[in-house]
């Protein structure tokens, strides 16, 4: 999905570009020394050549967090893939990578195979576009019930973010037969094909003879898409900001929206994380004195100013009220909005709950965790008598990081409880909405976002009404108290061991040195790099955090409801040549490096961190790509100053704080993914023996006009690796793999 020289945008998004016109702090100032060192595990390296197959790929998905122990990797034992370019995807000699589940494949008996062709229809039954998140459910052998331990048989519950078109067109090319119209109106043939591209899937996955694979006709199989009817629950239920004309209560809504990240539950369910669901909607140009109240200022903030024209064209397909909702200009008279979709977008942007083993249980909106660009989701350890934490990120630029804190203490019992949607009310519907403050000296704190909160209540730039106006609006409500503007925050993910928190900075145009504007952010502590690249052996471009990092924070205590808590960067992205001093801070060797990390999940079964990237800043050199990390703990590595000169020649020093450097038995690339892709989605199953990745968009840089022309497409992965029609012309597809290693054994270890 990447533009050139656009190593962000994969397409014009207006919550991945960023609305945040604050001036709060990104990272303040100096970072003192701090804490005791704890070194990393080290280990003998393994021999094995690289071998080049054709699938595989990942990103990442929040951590699973109930309180097992896994058995710590100690060094990595295979030999690290080379950087690729090619149409395949690499990985480790002793491993097989299997594509399992890609877009289009029947969901129930009678669903055919999918041609690949553009003349497929039917996605309410099939799989959708653009695989993202995703998580793995135990079943029991004879597929009756929950097994949390069930590595034989389960479940996979995995997003659909997106669908591919290039640059500004709206038509979803590859599932039209001739590329779909990109004039508007939009035909409704059309659009009906497109939208439940979006959503998520459940699909069984069953083991047979040593290899996964998908059970087509299995009861538990099923789409959610943006038309699904789900509940709203917590803080914003019913409250007036919710009411559309679909639901002049405000108490339910339809469907969720370009799903990224995911979590899971600790009582078996999924949480999914609605993201960059803002540019789906039309407003007119007339709207500002239409509507003359503050919503104005809340639709400014997340993206959708006046005129803003919608990404797919969607709202334009008819008279229908499954077009009409997609225009959320006020057009009816009513003083509530019940009467037309003025409040449409207040019902998208949030964590959604699903039991994957129950369709008759409500699809729930969490609105309590609050109203962003939602990535993952990812749970504290579990302590019986104590409340638990979820922690989520922002993904625009220079957005926040969040902590929800449950009002109930947490009761083991509740892992294995029958109704799971009710204990999920139990933990999120009740509780504390928190938003990062990061210091200098590595400290933070989390500052509670309530509407007893003066500086809130009293905000000159939006006046909150209660505490459903500060979840729905929890951007502006982040503002009123100075929360700490970050590179982008992506993937959240709990180390399994000591409860550490990893949250990746995928990468930001806006930080800088000299800030000439509102959106530009300052270098800092925390975000200390500005610096440029020469793409493809192009120009420099303009100075920025081309390959992003990860932050890792450890609570006060190791308690997941404390306000305090440290702060280090475990690695940053950086390619192996860069200077060490400015960008390459982590000293990265050519088997370790990586821009843009992403997708971020912890294994269970091994202790592992893998680390996924959605990149454009590297990719004249490699395609997107997987590393396994064995990280240590905040406070391991040294304290590094950059020093800037500023345009009028002062001196600008930035002190950070950098994790121990990697060796080549702690960081190593695990795999390569085909062109044009990004990575992300991963889930295991509970022994470890087979991991689960999501390979998004291959190829998805082609124009509606070259559709017909299969020698334009950049990629035709995974046809030319096998799978589905089309063979080695085959229009490109999302799809699952599946890597074991060979033998047998814990996949990385």
């Amino acid at each position: 999905m990447i533009k050139p020289n656009d190593y962000e945008l994969r397409y014009v998004d207006p919550d991945t570009v960023d609305h945040n016109p604050t001036r709060n702090a990104s990272f303040d100032t100096v970072l003192q020394a701090r804490l005791s060192r704890r070194s990393i595990l080290r280990g003998s390296i393994g021999t094995a050549a690289t071998a080049l197959l054709g699938g595989i790929g990942l990103s990442a998905c929040g951590s699973d967090s109930d309180d097992d122990t896994p058995q710590m990797v100690t060094a990595l034992s295979f030999t690290p893939v080379a950087k690729s370019v090619a149409d395949v995807c690499s990985v480790p000699t002793g491993y097989t990578a299997t594509v399992i589940y890609a877009l289009g494949d029947p969901l129930t008996a009678s669903t055919t195979a999918y041609k690949n062709d553009g003349t497929d229809g039917d996605f309410d039954n099939r799989a959708g576009d653009h695989h993202d998140g995703m998580e793995y459910f135990g079943l029991s052998s004879d597929g009756t019930r929950r097994d949390p331990n069930g590595s034989d048989r389960g479940l996979l519950a995995m997003n659909h973010e997106a669908t591919s078109h290039a640059g500004n067109e709206r038509a979803s090319a590859f599932v039209h037969a001739n590329g779909g119209t990109n004039t508007l109106p939009r035909p409704a043939a059309e659009i009906d094909r497109e939208v439940p591209l979006h959503g998520v899937s459940i699909v069984e996955v069953r083991k047979t003879n040593g290899v996964f694979g998908t059970v087509q006709s299995s009861g538990y199989n099923r789409r959610i898409t943006p038309l699904t009817p789900v509940e709203l629950s917590g803080a914003a239920r019913g409250n007036a900001l919710m009411k559309t004309r679909f639901s002049t209560t405000g108490t339910s809504a339809r469907g969720t929206l370009n799903n990224c990240g995911t979590g899971i539950t600790p009582w078996g369910t999924l949480l999914t994380g609605e993201e960059n669901w803002a540019g789906y909607f039309f407003r007119s140009s007339t709207d500002n004195a239409a509507r003359g109240d503050k919503s104005v200022t809340s639709l400014n903030r997340y993206g959708r100013t006046q005129g803003s024209a919608s990404r797919h064209g969607w709202e334009t397909g008819g008279t229908d009220d499954k077009y009409v909702r997609w225009n959320i200009s006020k057009t009816g008279t009513s003083a509530d909005g019940s009467d037309d979709y003025r409040n449409e977008l207040n019902t998208f942007g949030y964590l959604v709950e699903i039991d994957p083993y129950d369709k008759t249980k409500a699809i729930k909106k969490r609105t309590s965790l609050g109203r962003f660009a939602h990535e993952s989701a990812a749970f504290s350890k579990l302590v019986e008598g104590k409340p638990l934490a979820v922690y989520m990120g922002d993904d625009s630029r220079g957005e926040y990081i969040y902590k929800w804190v449950s009002a109930a203490n947490w009761a083991a019992a509740d892992a294995n409880a029958s109704d799971r949607v009710a204990v999920g009310d139990k933990y999120l519907d009740s509780g504390k909405l928190y938003v990062a403050k990061f210091n200098a000296d590595g400290s933070g704190t989390w500052i509670e976002l309530s509407i007893d909160n003066a500086t809130i209540k009293n905000y000159t730039g939006y006046a909150f009404a209660d505490q459903a106006d500060v979840v729905v609006n929890a951007r502006l409500a982040a503002d009123a108290v100075g929360a700490t503007k970050m590179d982008r925050p992506e993937w959240c993910a709990t180390h399994p061991t000591t409860g550490e928190v990893y949250f990746t900075l995928t990468n930001n145009s806006n930080r800088k040195v000299d800030a000439s504007g509102s959106s530009q952010m300052v270098v800092d502590a925390a975000n200390p790099r500005a610096y440029t690249d020469s793409y493809a052996g192009g120009a420099a471009g303009s100075p920025g955090n081309l390959n992003g990092h990860i932050v890792r924070v450890a609570e006060t205590g190791g308690d997941a409801a404390a306000t305090g808590f440290k702060w280090d960067v475990y690695l940053f992205g950086a390619e192996s040549g860069a200077d060490a001093g400015k960008v390459n801070l982590s000293s990265l060797t050519a088997d370790q490096d990586f821009s843009s990390p992403d997708g971020l999940w912890f294994s269970k079964a091994s202790g592992l961190c893998w680390i996924q990237t959605d990149d454009g800043a590297y990719t004249d050199v490699t395609n997107c790509m997987m590393l396994a990390g064995i990280p240590g703990t905040v406070g391991d590595g040294a304290a590094k100053t950059l020093a800037y000169t500023k345009a009028d020649g002062s001196a600008l020093n930035v002190t950070t704080y950098v994790g121990k450097t990697p060796t080549p038995a702690t960081l190593r690339r695990f795999l390569v993914g085909p062109k044009d892709c990004e990575l992300t989605g991963c889930t295991e199953t509970p022994d470890g023996q087979t991991l689960f990745v999501n390979i998004q968009h291959p190829g998805e840089t082609i124009t509606s006009a070259n559709v017909a022309d299969p020698s334009k497409y950049l990629s035709h992965w995974p046809g030319n690796a096998g799978y589905g029609a089309g063979g080695t012309t085959a229009r490109p597809r999302s799809a699952t793999v599946a890597i074991t290693k060979n033998g047998g054994g814990v996949v990385g270890s």
